[in-house]
């Protein structure tokens, strides 16, 4: 009997690892698998909101989750963390980075440390990231990656240069590993958020003025909110994009068609 279509975006049995998935959009996206039936693994540093993100999954969504302090800079780290999840689940099916930093300023303001510190964990450790988990969705014979680049994947506003850099990277990542690993049946795409009220956006929504310049920017007239994030992730994540690799799906209230 042929599938039906809500079938399709059922996760029930995959195993997710979300790096960056205790706040933010992260945590959003690591909700919306969870409910679909996923398995969660929860990596980032911050050991405190790794629990509570961990007690949240598991408490509202009744589904398996475990979390690991991760510094997605350092190889070992990251290696540590692929293999905590293989040896409580079995297996990662889903790789979601969506850890990343923003430092802002004029380039004759900015350090060589600032610039090099928002590479690092912004495109250093999303390859990272896949690199390990690769090995383990060939043998599988099936995988999910989803690398979160930003609306300055594609287009640009000033005092940005460290973060739009890491962007843009991002997007050739994700088509050159899409390219790479289509026969093995692991899918590779990225998603570039628009204006999102998270925590890293505090600088901007604290600042009216900042704040109301970005709406005008915005053709359907507000920022966007957290859970609007989910549907995408969840696409992405599952069985039903099965022909899609190698793309970059901008959600940002339409800010990039302009």
């Amino acid at each position: 009997m042929e599938r039906k279509i809500l079938d399709l975006f059922r996760l029930d049995g995959k195993v997710a690892l979300i790096v960056g998935g205790n706040r933010g959009l992260g945590l959003a996206m690591a909700e919306a698998l969870a409910e679909a039936g996923a398995r969660i693994s929860i990596a980032s540093r911050d050991k405190t909101n790794n629990q509570q993100a961990e007690e949240l999954i598991r408490t509202t969504y009744d589904v398996p989750c475990i979390s690991t302090s991760c510094d997605i800079t350092q190889e070992h780290n990251v290696q540590q963390t692929v293999q905590r999840t293989i040896e409580a689940f079995g297996r990662i099916d889903i790789l979601i980075n969506s850890a990343g930093i923003n430092i802002r300023g004029p380039i004759e303001e900015l350090s060589l440390h600032d610039f090099n510190q928002v590479q690092q964990i912004n495109v250093t450790g999303a390859w990272l990231a896949c690199r390990e988990v690769v090995p383990h969705m060939k043998k599988n014979g099936y995988g999910r990656i989803i690398n979160v680049g930003s609306m300055l994947s594609l287009v640009a506003i000033p005092d940005r240069t460290p973060y739009a850099t890491s962007k843009g990277a991002i997007v050739q990542m994700t088509r050159s590993l899409a390219i790479e690993l289509a026969k093995d049946q692991v899918n590779v795409n990225a998603m570039l958020p628009g204006p999102f009220a998270t925590e890293m956006n505090l600088p901007l929504t604290n600042d009216p003025e900042k704040y109301q310049a970005f709406i005008d920017k915005i053709p359907v007239g507000r920022w966007g909110e957290l859970h609007e994030i989910g549907g995408l992730a969840l696409y992405l994540a599952s069985p039903a994009s099965s022909y899609v690799t190698g793309a970059s799906f901008s959600i940002d209230g339409g800010w990039t068609t302009q």
